[in-house]
Order: C-alpha cells, then structure tokens, then sequence
C-alpha cells in the first residue's frame, strides 16, 4: 500500500470547494490550486483536518469550503511538495497517489484560517516560490 513508508495509516482528508458525495472518487489530472495551467499527476491528502480545511480554502473554485473523509484505493507516498525535499520529516502529515481516494464521509467542522493567514498564504502563492514536484 505504500510507496515511501508513510507514519499514516489514517484518518485521511482531502479539503476542495467542490460539491461531492459520499462513493464519489478523486482522480489525479486535475488543475493545480497553486499554480495556474499545472496538471496534477497525483491526487492529494492529509491526516490533519485543519490542513484539509486550509487546502479548500486555498482551492480554486467560488463554492463553499468542503472537507472529506477519504480512504486511499491504491499506493500512496508522504508528498515530497511539503516533506523531506522542503522540510524534514511530514510535519503537515500530507501525502499524494496515482490511484484515486475514495470518499467516505464529510465533516462540517474544523478549524478555520482566519482572513488574514489565508491573505499570507496568498501572497506566498501569488510569488510562486519553490517548484512543484509532480
């Protein structure tokens, strides 16, 4: 199940604004969030409810902020976009797969950013620093 050894064996989360349901499947190929025209080749995770909160209010999309419960259907790996490429360790407990997620629940509530962190994060974006690793 794992291509890198990952500490998680869940609960995982996947934060968008999109309207899902329960059965509905998340795929890779996908339009980046962060950098425009960027096709993803992976679909992405966490196992920490606030950072799935932060991804959908970072998500492209005018709906409401969504959060999902998510269960992996095939191998998944500590995504090297926030681990040991930028920081040591998984310290956002974030991961990414070829294989789609399943979804398994919805929450309705976490905590939010507040207007201004999600303003830095924004700004951090809109910069574009560090490359995507795809």
């Amino acid at each position: 199940m794992f291509k890198s050894a990952p500490s998680d064996k869940g609960p995982f989360y996947h934060g968008t604004k999109a309207n899902l349901q329960v059965g509905d499947l998340l795929t890779a190929g996908g339009d980046s969030n962060y950098k425009s025209g960027f096709k993803m080749n992976h679909i992405y995770f966490t196992a920490l409810v606030n950072g799935a909160g932060l991804a959908a209010a970072l998500a492209n999309g005018s709906g409401p902020e969504q959060v999902y419960i998510i269960e992996p259907t095939g191998s998944y790996e500590n995504d090297p976009n926030l681990t040991d490429k930028k920081f040591p360790g998984n310290p956002t407990r974030s991961y990414r797969s070829l294989a789609p997620l399943k979804i398994v629940g919805k929450l309705t509530d976490w905590v939010r950013s507040a207007p201004e962190e999600l303003q830095k994060f924004r700004e951090k974006l809109a910069q574009g620093n560090g490359a995507i690793i795809n």
